[in-house]
């Protein structure tokens, strides 16, 4: 458990990265057991793309690493429960597994609006670990979309 919780504290410290930048606070961290392939965090306001969240760029930054659309040995730790797209893309990657901190409510494809990288419809599914350091992840959210909305009333 040790092992999860510091690659999950890793996936903290990219969240805090994204939102210095303005960005929701999401890390995410791929590893192969305790080597780290590849860490990022969101991007989609920085690069005006829709598709640069944190899992989509962690999962193509490894897969250029490892020369491999496979990473079937390789678990993905990220702060808030994947979106459907982001659900999508592990599936695709044949990620191994995934740990994630923050329930995502609105759109968490895992396990809270619908599970769909469990879904036995598709090929490939992943297994998923809900709530790992859930609380920190939380309040990381909360207190910068609380920011933001403070923000935008003291215009």
């Amino acid at each position: 458990m040790k092992v999860h919780q510091q690659m999950m504290a890793l996936a903290l410290e990219e969240a805090r990265l994204a939102a210095e930048k303005g960005e929701v606070p999401v890390g995410a961290v791929i590893a192969r057991g305790q080597e780290i392939i590849a860490r990022s965090h969101n991007l989609r306001e920085t690069l005006q793309d829709p598709t640069a969240h944190a899992e989509v760029l962690a999962i193509r930054a490894a897969a250029e690493v490892t020369g491999s659309r496979h990473l079937e040995d390789m678990t993905l730790y990220v702060t808030l429960e994947p979106c459907p797209m982001c659900a999508g893309a592990m599936m695709m990657a044949r990620l191994g597994k995934c740990y994630f901190a923050a329930k995502d409510p609105r759109q968490g494809c895992c396990e809270s609006v619908y599970a769909l990288t469990g879904d036995p419809a598709f090929f490939h599914r992943v297994p998923c670990v809900g709530g790992l350091m859930e609380q920190e992840a939380a309040e990381r959210l909360t207190t910068f979309f609380k920011d933001k909305r403070h923000e935008h009333t003291h215009l």
